[in-house]
């Protein structure tokens, strides 16, 4: 096989641009955290996601979250090209705070849940799914 130059070049470029996909995805994850939460303090506890450790299947991967006293949750999947999967939103007469969905990943990454309690405070809950097949581009 004959490279050129040319050729290594564009392998280089490609490589490149490739590489930095994952860190374009995870800058739009803050993005979206930042404007969920105005910009304020995320801390921890009173919220609780469950997603599976190992997923066989990235096309339908089960969250729930349930946050007591959340006014509303955000779920994000920080890995895939848009990371935004759902906001829940409760009112003052909702029986519980709490949800579940499918989603699809593109391959192992963090699922993160955000909830904005009635307080005005926001707490953050976050958990690694493997994914061993499928996902968003195959």
């Amino acid at each position: 096989m004959n490279l050129t130059r040319r050729d290594a070049l564009a392998l280089g470029l490609g490589a490149t641009a490739a590489s930095l996909l994952p860190l374009r995805a995870v800058a739009a994850a803050d993005d979206a955290i930042a404007v969920f939460t105005g910009g304020a303090k995320v801390g921890t506890g009173g919220i609780t996601l469950t997603a599976p450790e190992i997923a066989e299947n990235g096309n339908t991967v089960p969250v729930a979250v349930d946050a007591p006293g959340a006014t509303s949750i955000m779920v994000l999947a920080t890995g895939n090209p848009t990371p935004g999967v759902a906001t829940f939103n409760f009112g003052p007469l909702a029986g519980s705070q709490s949800a579940s969905t499918r989603m699809r990943l593109a391959g192992t990454q963090d699922v993160v849940a955000i909830a904005k309690l009635a307080d005005g405070s926001f707490v953050k809950a976050s958990s690694l799914v493997k994914v061993t097949i499928g996902g968003c581009g195959g």
